[in-house]
């Protein structure tokens, strides 16, 4: 009995490390500074640099979790509820609340727009909505699958996760300007929740067996990655997710 509930434990890690993720996303909130001049500054609190690492975590779990059910035999409807509601949490709602708070911080950077109007920044909360309705949707789908209807929610989530650690680890002029520009994150939102709704083919990341006749666009996507780390290092991230989904749509893989 014990032994079948190991995999719903690993689950519910992954849904800690969500809440411990919008905790360090809230702590503080923009605060005022002074720049070298004794100007007042608006600055984005470095608390939210630990909450990609926390969904980093949570996905890490979310990968064990379901070795773990299948190596042990115990995998139950309820540990895939319980993975969906836990996936909600540290995939949509904390990326969500990290896209809400560099609305904010976009927003700031103009004359008055601390006080911007809530409903500009509404928009971060398509994204966890968006990762509800894909899990929605792939719970209930019972045909066999060798790939994904789009985007699975982990991929979204750690896309915008990895935002914090790009804007404190980078030192080019135009990625700060990007990543403190309302559009663009508005434009990253459209985009992420469309493809996680959307029905396009995606290809799955899991290894039935370790060929690469039945595996080479993982082994390529893989291989590119690490490229990319060693060349881009955090925007290895958004690197690898483009070529997740260009390598996905040029190879269509059947699709549940």
């Amino acid at each position: 009995m014990i032994l079948r509930q190991i995999p719903n434990i690993f689950t519910l890690l992954n849904l800690v490390f969500g809440c411990m993720a919008i905790v360090c996303i809230l702590q503080t909130g923009l605060t005022m500074s002074l720049d070298a001049d004794g100007s007042s500054v608006v600055v984005l609190p470095e608390n939210i640099y630990w909450a990609p690492l926390f969904i980093g975590c949570a996905a890490v779990i979310d990968f064990l979790d379901g070795l773990v059910a299948r190596l042990s035999k115990s995998a139950s409807e309820m540990g895939k509820q319980l993975d969906s509601l836990a996936d909600v949490v540290s995939f949509g709602v904390a990326p969500g609340m990290i896209a809400f708070e560099f609305l904010r911080y976009s927003f700031a950077q103009q004359p008055g727009g601390l006080n911007v109007n809530e409903a500009w920044l509404l928009p971060a909360f398509l994204l966890p909505c968006a990762g509800a309705y894909r899990l929605a949707r792939f719970n209930i789908d019972t045909t066999t699958t060798q790939g994904f209807r789009g985007v699975p929610i982990p991929a979204g989530g750690l896309l915008v996760a990895s935002f914090p650690l790009i804007y404190w680890s980078t030192s080019q002029t135009w990625v700060l300007n990007l990543l403190t520009n309302q559009w663009f994150w508005y434009a990253l939102i459209v985009v992420v929740s469309y493809l996680m709704v959307s029905t396009l083919p995606m290809m799955a990341l899991k290894f039935k067996n370790l060929t690469v006749k039945d595996n080479w666009p993982k082994f390529l996507l893989v291989l590119l990655a690490i490229v990319a780390a060693l060349l881009f290092k955090w925007l290895a991230v958004p690197v690898v997710f483009i070529l997740y989904v260009v390598l996905s749509l040029a190879l269509k893989p059947k699709a549940s």
